[in-house]
């Protein structure tokens, strides 16, 4: 059999419909795997979740928490997807993760049907088997973010206007990606952009007028009034924001509706404070985070030049070209993050579509991605084998600086197991078939390393859940925690009674002040949860207790009489003499 026609890479026609149910099959056993078994993990899943649980147990959906603070990073929406998948399933486990899974599935079927429709379902059963298989958007379906909601609702609004523009008319389809592009919008204020996409299309209509667009006529009203469902649905949330922040006259309220609607937006866009990363910074995002899409470039980039050399299709010219705008846009943000640009994803793979069938049979692909995917695999599984059966100074390294203890074990016979499996899907596929080489290994890495391994061996030590506990196993059922220089993880998984002092409002240095004044206060019902780099000389260490280790981070108990009186400490300092990173977080 020729290496340029792998047959398990050949799908017939009447095979497609078929494909694609076993596509998705595939795609929700893998993307689901570890849901319901582990906890929220840090840096985003905590904050999001403790912010929709603080929504629940105080009743209030509109203006957000996070501990006794206001939470003004990000408008409420994604936490109330959270929320309301809590009221259908009952289990916050299930509920964090259920919408990115949701809108990763939403996602590949729009990218489907579009492609289906502008080209044929063999493009688009290819188009969505690339989607899927790339890190970043698999990366994001499993974790609790914001961003692939976002993603689903940016890609839903382009579907509505793709569906008119280059699949239509469809006049209904045209006010719906008005109508979604607004409520993507009060999502995460870059919901903004999906409208965009009419520009590449009014330039494209106005340089060759033989292109079949279904551009609005400014002599009808199907003109103006969907773009009036923009602003209608961004006020659906706007107005009632504004009335309980600027009309309640509470300094507090209107400070948080200044940073979310000002330093949030804007500022973070023109002068972000972090993140900061050179103009060319996504360029290596697309190579790397996109891959194996990025590795094929060498093979689309030409063939997709000479299409626009010969032939300005919009079907390839309107996605492509705001593709591009969503890349341009941010690159020229100081502040700059890998997930920024995956709206412009799904679209760029819509582009290709007729490009997949044909460019991942060919033995230049295979190879790549072939080669990629032996050296994850092998790694995998040496690193596994060399902590069980080898030297103890690996994993012992690994151990201490991440804090694992009995379960070290399992971890490594997860990471060994996987390789296994991962090297048996190389060693079938074969580099002649290395596009599904890559699937596969991913697929196992998505499934048992990252999905119900990861989720049943290490998800105490890394959600806090393990400290947490252990934390009122030693203090007993009735003494009140006070949590100081917490992490969101902390709070989420403490178990009541609990309190804290601000978050990162209130200064660490403040927090340990009034943390100590609450102890004081009932010394006898009361404990401070503290972590190492805060405890000052002012406490005496033979009094503590080390409630634990989590996210490489210790946490101690410290009860009143571990205050040393008529003591004051110039700074807080860690155990070794080094000042406190308050940006450590």
């Amino acid at each position: 059999m020729s290496l340029h026609r792998p047959p398990l890479l050949s799908i017939p026609p009447h095979r497609v419909r078929q494909a694609w149910r076993a596509l998705l099959l595939v795609a929700l056993f893998v993307l689901a795997a570890g849901m319901g078994a582990r906890d929220p993990w840090p840096a985003d899943e905590p904050r999001f979740n403790l912010v929709a649980r603080q929504m629940v147990e105080r009743g209030e959906y509109l203006i957000t928490y996070r501990g006794i603070e206001l939470y003004s990073d990000k408008p409420p929406l994604y936490m109330w997807t959270q929320v309301a998948a809590y009221r259908l399933t009952g289990s916050w486990r299930v509920a964090f993760l259920l919408p990115s899974l949701l809108a990763a599935l939403g996602v590949t079927w729009l990218l489907f049907d579009l492609a289906a429709r502008l080209w044929s379902r063999r493009a688009a059963w290819w188009s969505a088997f690339v989607l899927l298989s790339t890190f970043q958007f698999a990366f994001q379906a499993k974790h609790a973010q914001i961003d692939m909601v976002l993603l689903f609702l940016i890609t839903l609004s382009l579907y509505g206007f793709l569906r008119h523009l280059l699949a239509g008319p469809n006049w209904r389809w045209y006010a719906a990606g008005w109508f979604v592009a607004g409520i993507a919008t009060i999502t995460k204020g870059v919901g903004f952009l999906a409208p965009l996409i009419l520009l590449p299309a009014l330039l494209l209509a106005r340089f060759d007028t033989a292109k079949p667009l279904r551009l609005p006529s400014w002599r009808t009203p199907h003109w103006w009034w969907p773009p009036l469902l923009f602003p209608l649905a961004v006020s659906l949330w706007l107005v009632p924001m504004l009335l309980a922040t600027y009309g309640s006259g509470n300094p507090a309220r209107i400070a948080y509706a200044d940073d979310l609607l000002f330093r949030q937006t804007v500022d973070r866009y023109a002068a972000s404070w972090h993140h900061q990363e050179p103009f060319w910074y996504f360029g290596g995002v697309m190579l790397a985070s996109w891959l194996p899409l990025g590795l094929w470039m060498p093979w689309w980039g030409p063939a997709t030049w000479r299409r626009l050399r010969d032939r300005l299709d919009p079907r390839l010219v309107v996605p492509l070209a705001w593709a591009i705008l969503v890349v341009v846009f941010f690159s020229f943000s100081p502040g700059k993050r890998d997930v920024y640009i995956l709206p412009a994803l799904p679209m760029l793979v819509l582009a290709l579509a007729p490009q997949w069938p044909g460019l991942l049979r060919l033995r230049g692909p295979n190879l790549a991605s072939f080669a990629i995917a032996a050296p994850l695999a092998l790694a995998m599984l040496v690193a596994g084998l060399a902590a069980l059966l080898g030297e103890p100074g690996f994993e012992v390294r690994e151990e201490a600086k991440r804090g694992f203890d009995a379960t070290s074990d399992a971890i490594w016979w997860v990471l060994a197991i996987s390789g296994a499996c991962a090297t048996a899907v190389l060693l079938w596929a074969r580099p002649r078939r290395g596009v599904l080489a890559w699937a596969g290994c991913f697929a196992v890495i998505w499934t048992i390393t990252l999905g119900w391994g990861a989720s049943l061996v290490i998800n105490d030590i890394t959600s806090a859940r393990g400290v947490m506990q252990a934390a009122r196993e030693q203090v007993g059922p009735d003494i009140e925690l006070g949590l100081v220089a917490w992490q969101e993880q902390n709070l989420l998984q403490a178990v009541p009674p609990v309190s804290n002092f601000g978050f990162e409002k209130i200064p660490w240095a403040e927090q340990w002040v009034a943390g100590k004044r609450w102890l004081q206060a009932a010394p006898g019902q009361r404990r401070l949860f503290v972590r190492s780099s805060l405890l000052d000389e002012c406490i005496d260490r033979e009094r503590i207790a080390l409630a634990g280790m989590s996210n490489r981070r210790q946490w101690y108990l410290v009860p009143a009489e571990a205050l040393i009186t008529d003591c004051h400490a110039e700074r807080a300092a860690s155990p070794d003499g080094k000042e406190i990173d308050d940006t450590d977080d």
